[in-house]
């Protein structure tokens, strides 16, 4: 009951005269909002949504009716809107459910671009479903959902050293001497394989990605 209430509170926020986006494809980057986020560990969903616009006329803008940036693109013969959330990370779902809802987006065909501390610095994977792993933004998403069956692109970034908190860590600004040129790298791959998921599908994206 609780998750239908706050998809409903967030329908009665939505401007009537403006309406969605079309699309087949819903890409979400998860991050924090704000200069004082805008370059750590924790906001490569962010990067990378930014990234898939980068060679595209696209260019994100706000939406009337969730707390989101978006911008719809050509991939492929599919329609996809690339979402960056303008909440902060535990309510990133917000940005997602009602759209997903409203516009009849499957969970198959919702993709979830978050860093991973699980993952080696600069590795991507690529899964349907699964725990959070203590991940708020995918908390708030499975919640809203109601499903954990969506898609997600994981940005490997590592465990933090010994003795320094997983926040101090995944919040601390990325080092532009000896991480920048990684993480550049890193997010074109990003990019490439939400591209692949939507044009070739996950078990093919999957063998081309993870064999890397």
């Amino acid at each position: 009951m609780l998750i239908v209430f706050n998809i409903r509170a967030l329908f009665r926020r939505r401007t009537i005269d403006t309406p969605d986006p079309q699309a087949d494809w819903i890409v979400l980057g998860l991050g924090n909002p704000g200069p004082k986020y805008a370059n750590t560990r924790h906001n490569v969903g962010y990067l990378a949504a930014d990234q898939l616009l980068a060679d595209s006329s696209a260019q994100f803008e706000p939406l009337d009716s969730v707390p989101a940036l978006g911008a719809t693109m050509t991939m492929g013969d599919q329609q996809v809107l690339v979402l960056r959330s303008t909440t902060f990370m535990n309510l990133s779902g917000q940005a997602l459910a009602p759209l997903a809802l409203r516009m009849g987006i499957p969970a198959e065909r919702i993709i979830v671009i978050h860093d991973e501390l699980d993952l080696p610095a600069g590795k991507i994977r690529l899964k349907k479903g699964g725990n959070e792993n203590g991940h708020n933004g995918l908390k708030s998403c499975s919640e809203l959902l109601d499903t954990r069956d969506y898609l997600r692109v994981r940005i490997g970034i590592s465990r933090p050293p010994a003795g320094m908190p997983v926040p101090d860590y995944v919040l601390g600004a990325i080092d532009e001497d000896t991480e920048a040129n990684e993480l550049a790298k890193t997010l074109e791959t990003a990019a490439e394989t939400v591209r692949l998921v939507v044009t070739e599908g996950l078990p093919k994206a999957q063998n081309l990605i993870h064999s890397r």
